[in-house]
């Protein structure tokens, strides 16, 4: 016969060993920390930031191409400096602090592979042709490159050190026809707002410009434009403290995600 005090200390003693069982499990810190050896020793993020100096018609890929960058490298942003490529040049031979650069013609990039300010050679990557835009509805009725050597036509182009005004300068040379221009800008991107702004009756922009600006212009594209054909070049700057970085940057640029991206925005292949 069993004896009630006993099972009275036996049922004591279950019930200490079921709650000591669903107790949490020390963390050894004494601080009642539940995260794990691998949460708490995980390597910070080391924050970065990579230049790319780009030329003005590759505004909208190259922003998109950064945003993609960062997404994949953690910690890096991408700092971008739109403008002419010629401006773009002086800036990097001043001194101005860049990991890569990326022009629209192979002559502007000549002047720092020369220089000695690029590391290695440069890769081509895109192309473009130019292309003419008016305002909407085409007030003036410009029909062909001809056309915007009428006397009443008010034309903007890029100055002859742009690469987008040195491919005018050889269609004028090429066809005979000299323009005379209301005023000549430093980045194709201010030639096309002065006439999707309405301050001009046609300009010479990019094939990539007209299709970028939507509906605020419309296109007329010419035969001509074929001879003066614009690549784009990319490459890496000596000076870069981030040579790895800006590499990979050039390597998207180039590889079919980059390709894809650009395609898309009517860039053709170099």
């Amino acid at each position: 016969m069993i004896r009630r005090p006993f099972l009275a200390a036996l049922a004591l003693a279950g019930a200490a060993t079921l709650l000591a069982g669903c107790a949490s499990p020390s963390t050894g810190s004494g601080n009642g920390s539940t995260e794990s050896p691998s949460e708490t020793s995980a390597t910070p993020v080391v924050e970065q930031t990579l230049t790319v100096f780009a030329a003005a018609s590759l505004k909208d890929t190259f922003t998109e191409l950064a945003t993609e960058f960062e997404e994949s490298h953690p910690g890096v942003t991408v700092s971008l400096n739109f403008a002419g490529s010629a401006d773009l040049v002086s800036q990097v031979t001043e001194g101005a602090p860049a990991d890569v650069v990326a022009f629209a013609d192979e002559k502007n990039m000549a002047k720092l592979t020369d220089a000695g300010l690029i590391d290695g050679t440069p890769e081509l990557f895109a192309s473009n042709t130019l292309e003419i835009a008016v305002p909407p509805g085409n007030p003036q009725g410009i029909t062909s490159f001809q056309d915007l050597a009428k006397p009443d036509a008010k034309v903007v182009i890029c100055a002859a050190q742009v690469p987008c005004g040195s491919a005018t300068v050889k269609i004028e040379e090429a066809t005979g026809i000299t323009l005379t221009p209301v005023s000549e800008e430093s980045a194709v991107t201010d030639v096309l707002g002065k006439v999707s702004s309405g301050e001009a009756d046609a300009g010479l922009v990019y094939v990539t410009d007209v299709e970028a600006a939507g509906d605020t212009v419309e296109g007329v594209t010419f035969p001509e434009s074929s001879g003066a054909v614009n690549t784009y070049p990319i490459g890496v700057v000596a000076a870069s403290t981030l040579p790895d970085l800006a590499s990979e940057f050039s390597t998207l640029v180039t590889g079919a995600d980059g390709q894809k991206i650009l395609a898309a925005a009517g860039f053709a292949k170099p």
